[in-house]
């Protein structure tokens, strides 16, 4: 059978399963199967049992489940609502008012959970029924959210990044330090935007409030604490070469239940269903490896992705043409896939001809999770869509109108990344060379 029929007929089976409602991971499972049975019949079994096994057995994702655990607990804690009363008095009195806490509570969160869709729905509850009650527009309202719901992609400690370097075999501790600027000027361009917007359109937002007091700001402060605290203590000993990554999630647990029990958020029935929550995300993320794991290996007997990469250099392509092009296969990947899967399906085929092009991987994993944020906010699969659909009651598409400005954002975000590449590989360099 030539490439170009076996090609056909996997794109057609796998995503015959997901339109099936076929979990992920089996699906990525079943797909490898067929490979190897159209290619290397009798093989299947050994290396089915062989790579699941090797994919999971790695000692970097120990830190996965951890930090799961950690959203998780906090998800469940007051630490929103805190987020939010601590964050209000200092963002006020910018343009655009309230709205900046949207996009600086999902910066803060993102950096404690590592889960774009935890730190949608956990500044979401708190926020959105706050500035309707004080006259905000809603659509930009739930537009800032839903783009600023995408930081726990990017912002250290993040769950994909660990998923990235795994199925890379690239540094966590370099991947951690390479989301920083990017992750900050990601929201410098939301904040930026929001400004912009508030210029135009005063008629859409209630009238400045009176300067808080400094008493009202000290108590802000005292609220914000405890989070800033666990982001230095988690984030702080990686940086600073005390705790690998596994340690740092171990001791961002550990955080996250101290502050939990002396705020009297998490009573026993919650910290059973946060660790019941953390052992599901956890076993969905490691199917979804073991499926890609598979994969990889078969996609390696048929010999697509070596032939896609010789085709691809041959073209002859510029690293921005070869960006641009990935940015659309990409984008398009997103309307169907989620972003793990959108990860550990293809980084086996794109890496290769990433590398042969010259591009850091470091770099190219900040850039891949850059354009799989995209994929949160595109119908009609993505996921913090259908987050902010449970909270407001809107439709999917509806609301991907809302945060449609934030897309066009994420674009421009890489655009900027690919022309200055020192925004993601300058702090890995300097700290981790020395």
């Amino acid at each position: 059978m030539d490439l170009l029929s076996l090609s056909i007929i996997l794109v057609i089976t796998l995503f015959g399963f997901l339109l099936a409602g076929l979990w992920v991971g089996f699906s990525l499972m079943a797909v490898a199967l067929v490979a190897m049975e159209l290619t290397r019949p009798g093989l299947a079994g050994a290396v089915f049992a062989t790579k699941v096994w090797g994919s999971l057995n790695v000692w970097d994702l120990t830190a996965l489940p951890m930090f799961i655990w950690m959203g998780e607990i906090l998800f469940r804690s007051r630490l929103s609502s805190d987020l939010f009363r601590g964050l209000a008095p200092f963002t006020r009195r910018l343009p655009g008012g309230l709205l900046h806490a949207n996009i600086l509570g999902c910066a803060l969160f993102a950096a404690v959970s590592g889960s774009s869709a935890a730190t949608t729905a956990t500044v979401g509850r708190m926020s959105l029924p706050e500035l309707k009650k004080r006259g905000y527009d809603s659509d930009i309202s739930i537009g800032t959210l839903a783009g600023a719901g995408t930081f726990g992609f990017l912002i250290p400690p993040s769950i994909i990044l660990i998923v990235y370097g795994a199925a890379t075999e690239q540094s966590i501790a370099r991947l951690f330090l390479a989301g920083v600027l990017p992750g900050l000027m990601l929201a410098s361009l939301f904040a930026g935007y929001v400004m912009l917007w508030s210029v135009f359109n005063r008629d859409k937002l209630p009238a400045p409030e009176p300067a808080p007091s400094w008493a009202v700001r000290w108590d802000a402060l005292k609220a914000l604490g405890p989070t800033v605290a666990l982001i230095f203590a988690v984030i702080g000993s990686i940086y600073a070469g005390l705790a690998s990554p596994t340690e740092a999630a171990v001791i961002g647990v550990v955080g996250a239940l101290l502050i939990s029990g002396f705020s009297g958020g998490l009573d026993w029935g919650s910290a059973v269903d946060s660790l019941r929550g953390a052992a599901m995300t956890t076993c969905m993320i490691a199917f979804i490896l073991a499926g890609a794991s598979f994969l990889t290996v078969a996609m390696g007997y048929t010999g697509i992705p070596r032939l896609l990469a010789q085709w691809i250099g041959a073209q002859g392509y510029s690293q921005f043409a070869l960006l641009a092009a990935l940015l659309v296969f990409f984008i398009i990947l997103g309307f169907f896939l989620d972003g793990i899967s959108i990860v550990v399906l293809t980084t086996s085929v794109i890496l290769p001809m990433v590398m042969a092009a010259g591009i850091d991987p470091i770099w190219f994993g900040i850039f891949l999770v850059l354009v799989v944020e995209m994929s949160q906010i595109t119908p009609p699969v993505g996921f913090n869509l259908f987050v902010l659909q449970s909270i407001t009651g809107r439709g999917i598409f509806q609301i991907a109108r809302m945060a449609l400005p934030f897309f066009l954002i994420l674009v421009l975000a890489t655009a900027i990344l690919s022309i200055f590449p020192e925004i993601a590989l300058w702090l890995p360099n300097t700290m981790l060379n020395r």
